[in-house]
């Protein structure tokens, strides 16, 4: 192994289930009134799936996928939002 050369990380995923399920498990935390940002985030960084509702089978949903999927997930969508916003910054650097 080569420290000098990056690895690069391939999760077999299904592009649209990590989307549906986080969505679905937001809209079920937002009905139930918690700020379903803070309780995905919690349960993102420890792990607890109790930061996840039971209800509308949520903490089941989001355990079907691993947390790297979901982190993934999130981070390609960040991304792909804000593209044109970090092409045009000439402050970025290449």
């Amino acid at each position: 192994m080569d420290l000098n050369q990056t690895m690069q990380f391939k999760a077999p995923r299904d592009k649209s289930t990590a989307n549906e399920i986080l969505m679905s498990v937001y809209y079920s935390m937002k009905e139930k009134g918690y700020d379903p940002i803070n309780q995905i985030v919690g349960y993102l960084i420890s792990g607890d799936p109790t930061y996840i509702t039971s209800f509308n089978n949520a903490r089941y949903l989001i355990r079907l996928l691993e947390r790297d999927e979901l982190m993934e997930e999130l981070v390609r969508f960040y991304v792909t939002n804000h593209d044109s916003e970090i092409q045009n910054d000439p402050n970025m650097e290449e």
